[in-house]
C-alpha cells in the first residue's frame, strides 16, 4: 500500500543524478509518501569523480518514478551558477504551482589537504555547497505560502563536526558552514512555520569506496555495516512529515553509531 503522508505537497530535492545514491533514495521515498517532486541534478560533476557518471541515470529515475504513478519533474543545472538556485525553485513552481519543502542534498566533492589546497577549489566548493544552498533556501522561503502546512528545509552536512577529515578541506569547510547556519535559519523561519534541520548521513554505501576502505569502515561502525541511502531517506521522510513539526534547528546524524564511537 502506498503511504500518502505528503499528499498534495511539493518537494524539491537537489543532487539527484546517480540511481544508487542518496538523492535517488530520497526521491523514491518522497514519491512513495505521496509528494510531487522536482529533482535537480548535475551529472558532469560525477563524471569528474572517481566513481564516475551514471549515464542516463536521472532520466531513468524519472521514468521509474512516473511509472509508479509519481508526479515528477527534472531539471539539470550547475549550482556553481549564482542564478541556478532560483531557477530550480522556479522550475518546481512552474511544474506544480508551489513548493512546500526543500531538501538540499547536493554536494561538490573534493580531496585536498592543506599542502594541496587551492583558492580555486575553495571557491568552487563554497559556491556549490554553501552559497547555492543558502540561495536555494532564500528562493524557497520567498515563494512559500505560510498558510500551507509542511514548510520544511533539510540541509546536509558531513562528519567534520565529529572527527577530523584533513584530506577534504574545501568540502568540509563548506559543509561545516551549513551546519553552522542551521540554527540561525531555523530561528528566522520559525514564525512562518518552516522548520530547518541538518542531516549528517555518515558513511553511506553509494559506490565510492574501494574494497579495503569498505571493509575497514564497516568494521568500525558499531552497527556493523555501512549506512544505506534508504537509511538516510527514512530520516528525511520523517523530517518532511507532520510528526517532526516541533523539531527545528537540529543537526541529526544517521550513522549507525559511527559518530558515537
Amino acid at each position: 500500500m502506498t503511504v500518502t503522508r505528503l499528499e498534495d505537497r511539493v518537494v524539491v530535492i537537489t543532487g539527484v543524478s546517480r540511481r544508487i545514491a542518496i538523492g535517488a533514495a530520497l526521491a523514491r521515498r518522497a514519491v512513495a509518501d505521496g509528494a510531487a517532486v522536482l529533482l535537480h541534478g548535475w551529472s558532469p560533476h560525477d563524471a569528474d569523480q572517481p566513481w564516475g557518471e551514471d549515464v542516463g541515470g536521472a532520466e531513468a529515475l524519472v521514468d521509474e518514478l512516473r511509472s509508479s504513478g509519481g508526479r515528477v519533474a527534472h531539471v539539470s543545472l550547475d549550482l556553481a551558477d549564482p542564478a541556478a538556485p532560483a531557477a530550480v525553485i522556479a522550475a518546481a513552481r512552474d511544474a506544480f504551482g508551489h513548493v512546500d519543502a526543500l531538501v538540499a542534498n547536493h554536494a561538490r566533492s573534493s580531496a585536498q589537504d592543506l599542502e594541496h589546497l587551492t583558492a580555486q577549489e575553495l571557491d568552487a566548493s563554497h559556491a556549490v555547497n554553501t552559497r547555492a544552498t543558502l540561495l536555494l533556501a532564500q528562493a524557497f522561503a520567498a515563494q512559500h505560502d505560510d498558510a500551507r502546512p509542511g514548510g520544511r528545509v533539510v540541509l546536509f552536512t558531513s562528519g567534520q563536526y565529529h572527527g577530523a577529515m584533513p584530506g577534504e578541506l574545501p568540502y568540509i569547510a563548506s559543509k561545516a558552514a551549513l551546519q553552522g547556519v542551521t540554527r540561525s535559519l531555523a530561528v528566522h523561519l520559525a514564525p512562518r512555520r518552516i522548520t530547518v534541520n541538518c542531516v549528517d548521513p555518515g558513511p553511506n554505501d553509494t559506490g565510492y569506496a574501494d574494497a579495503d576502505a569498505h571493509a575497514a569502515v564497516a568494521a568500525a561502525i558499531p552497527a556493523g555495516r555501512w549506512g544505506r541511502p534508504e537509511d538516510t531517506a527514512r530520516l528525511v521522510a520523517w523530517l518532511l512529515g507532520d510528526e517532526s513539526a516541533w523539531v527545528t534547528g537540529q543537526t541529526i546524524a544517521s550513522d549507525g553509531g559511527w559518530s558515537a564511537r
